[in-house]
């Protein structure tokens, strides 16, 4: 199958080619094959691209997708809240076909907002059937995924030890890579979410570390929200030399400006989900931090419990947190502003594409629009009222862009949005099914909490 875009506006994300105000895309399979004007192919679909800016797929680096049925319910709670109600709360009565429904609905949603790459960072799993039914469900979507397996939280009964004490389960690792993760070249693949030594102990941290090194798999874990269970445990990791790619750090808000400096020089990467981390109390993302440093963040979602799993929403926000913190640092320095604005939306976008698929070490096969990679991308309808006319193309899809103006989404060069419609079947069943899910998973709470 063969599809041909003429004439948009192509925002290739890659340096080397740039941005091409009237251009041609061919996809041939599921890869991009040529990109520049005056394409020709007369056996390709062709679509009418005037109009319409195309980008690169959007990549949503850490979202708890198993959390959509319950939307808005934890949009007033601190971190303290969230741990106590969700985690020793509500996740504890999630069956596995509750984990399938809000994982394939905040997947479909996800593509519906033009996130063709998600990180789906699962540790609502008390049993391998409810980690199963998350990957099926991911499988099911048409998303391109890399699901994150962790590990439940809940408070300990009495006899058990602390989810603290406990390392990730090496047989359900092994029994995904020989099963229904064995490829990693699939749309979806294997990572790890693991405690870290922010929430877990000194034991625990090592045998995880280890663990995910031994399989070769990105080991991600929570960084911040609290005191810390293994105070100087990033110290004694990175002296046994267990640091370094392939660690992925997530929120890092508390971590000492050295620390932080020792991280990056190691190679570590940093997912940022700046909405929730100041909804919740984390603190300020550290986005310019990373950049004093030459680092660059990929950016989440996090919770669509408490905000939108909309990722144009999780630039801006970024953007617009970091501009503020230079401006005011600016200002109490100099007692101006900026003469010019310390970050662009140039840099914002290749946070929530490029960026991304750098973090899942994928930055060869997506993240920009680029002959020979995955054709993964997002067609938007630049004549929409709230985009038109289009003075700057970059700055209209960070800015203004949202899920009305997203005409169409392709992962793998198949189309899974056209012409404004998600294509997905059966969603009225579907969205009923998520909603009995939600209804039911929040009475249980209550009704237990009644006869406590």
């Amino acid at each position: 199958m063969r599809t041909l875009i003429k004439s948009a506006t192509i925002l290739t994300m890659d340096d080397t080619i740039g941005d091409l105000a009237q251009a041609d895309l061919l996809v041939d399979g599921d890869r991009i094959v040529d990109i520049r004007p005056g394409l020709d192919a007369a056996d390709a679909e062709i679509v009418d691209g005037r109009g319409r800016i195309v980008i690169p797929g959007l990549v949503n680096a850490h979202m708890h997708t198993w959390q959509t049925a319950l939307r808005g319910f934890s949009a007033n709670w601190t971190l303290p809240e969230y741990f106590r109600r969700m985690h020793a709360g509500l996740a504890t009565v999630f069956r596995p076909e509750d984990i399938h429904i809000g994982t394939l609905m905040g997947a479909l949603n996800q593509i519906n907002c033009g996130t063709t790459t998600l990180v789906d960072w699962c540790h609502n799993n008390p049993t391998p059937a409810h980690s199963d039914s998350a990957v099926a469900a991911l499988k099911e979507s048409g998303i391109r995924a890399a699901f994150f397996h962790g590990s439940p939280k809940p408070e300990a009964a009495p006899g058990q030890p602390h989810f603290s004490e406990v390392p990730h389960p090496r047989h359900e690792v092994e029994l995904f890579l020989a099963g229904a993760l064995s490829n990693r070249s699939d749309r979806v693949t294997l990572g790890l979410a693991i405690l870290g030594p922010h929430y877990s102990t000194m034991d625990v941290a090592i045998h995880d570390f280890e663990l995910a090194r031994e399989f070769d798999l990105i080991a991600s874990m929570h960084q911040g929200g609290g005191p810390a269970k293994t105070p100087g445990g990033w110290a004694r990791l990175i002296a046994a030399g267990l640091v370094g790619p392939g660690i992925n750090i997530v929120h890092g808000n508390d971590l000492p400006d050295d620390l932080l400096r020792q991280l990056v020089d190691l190679g570590v990467s940093f997912s940022v989900t700046p909405e929730n981390e100041m909804n919740q109390g984390h603190g300020y993302p550290i986005t310019g931090r990373l950049l004093k440093l030459g680092s660059r963040p990929s950016l989440g979602v996090d919770l669509e419990s408490v905000l939108p799993g909309d990722m144009f929403n999780v630039g801006r926000i970024a953007l617009s947190m970091q501009r503020a913190l230079d401006n005011a640092e600016s200002r109490q320095a100099t007692g101006a502003i900026p003469a010019a604005t310390t970050i662009t939306t140039r840099e914002a976008l290749r946070w929530i594409t490029i960026e991304g698929a750098r973090m899942l070490g994928l930055e060869s096969s997506i993240g920009s629009l680029t002959p020979g990679k995955k054709a993964d991308l997002v067609v938007i309808n630049a004549t929409d009222l709230n985009l038109w006319p289009v003075h700057d193309p970059v700055s209209t899809v960070l800015m203004q862009s949202s899920i009305t103006n997203i005409e169409a989404v392709m992962i793998d060069g198949i189309w899974r949005k056209r012409g404004g419609r998600l294509l997905a079947e059966n969603l009225d069943h579907k969205k009923n099914e998520l909603e009995r899910s939600g209804m039911r998973i929040v009475s249980e709470i209550e009704r237990q909490e009644k006869a406590a």
